[in-house]
């Protein structure tokens, strides 16, 4: 039972619980809960998504519309609502485990930069108790999606409205920048830096300030670089159609 509590008492007390849970390596159950937490938020995507829209704009997109009948277009939504389900639970199930994983590697890679010596064991269970608010967030999501009558693709973004980008009055580009000011994010920064300094000895304001660091580097690449890239890319502003050519 020890072992289901005291990764759950990292959210509650981060400060006396991280180093205990990092020491244990209790890594297995946050994992876990992390894959349910997922799974669920997908699995009440799907059953509340209004897939209409979305299906009768990529079958006018792609000409298949004007030939497609009536029962074509029912079975094409339907399809989708079953891709949406099968596409949210295998996010919780192998999805988020592998970016754990991941995470758990780039930690071992900047302790060892840092010339930190840190079992990797204790660094897989920092990235997995880092992964709990995040798990809470989709916990969250999953009640609040079932509580809807029906969820459009727009509503989904701001069902949850844990970032600044949920601010009125903000264009399209800012409100991208801004979703990366999360609460849920920042939250699991901050235990990543935590559990990081318990693993590898380093100062917890030091480990803190390292990790935020690293998530601003990373909201620079993915939520600005990224999408700037793929906007000048092929079927971009500039790739479309040469100077001058648009979307």
């Amino acid at each position: 039972m020890s072992s289901i509590v005291q990764p759950t008492r990292v959210l509650l007390d981060p400060l006396d619980a991280t180093g205990a849970a990092i020491e244990a390596r209790r890594w297995v159950w946050p994992l876990l809960i992390l894959a349910v937490c997922v799974s669920a938020s997908g699995t009440a995507f799907s059953l509340r998504w209004d897939a209409g829209p979305a299906v009768v704009q990529q079958m006018q997109m792609s000409g298949q519309l004007g030939r497609a009948t009536e029962t074509e277009i029912s079975e094409e939504i339907q399809t989708a609502s079953r891709k949406a389900l099968v596409a949210g639970i295998a996010k919780g199930v192998f999805v988020m485990p592998l970016l754990t994983l991941v995470l758990a590697a780039a930690l071992w890679v900047v302790a060892w930069l840092l010339d930190k010596s840190a079992p990797f064991g204790q660094l897989m269970s920092a990235a997995a108790l880092a992964m709990l608010p995040i798990a809470l967030y989709h916990l969250i999501f999953a009640l609040c999606a079932l509580a809807q009558h029906s969820l459009s693709e727009a509503r989904v973004m701001d069902l949850v409205p844990s970032s600044l980008a949920a601010l009125d009055g903000l264009s399209p580009k800012v409100a991208k920048v801004l979703r990366g000011v999360d609460f849920f994010n920042l939250w699991s920064v901050a235990l990543l830096g935590l559990g990081f300094s318990s693993a590898t000895g380093m100062s917890k304001g030091r480990a803190v300030v390292l990790c935020v660091v690293l998530y601003i580097l990373f909201v620079g690449v993915f939520f600005i670089g990224v999408p700037a890239m793929m906007a000048g890319g092929p079927g971009g502003p500039r790739g479309a159609g040469g100077p001058g050519g648009g979307r």
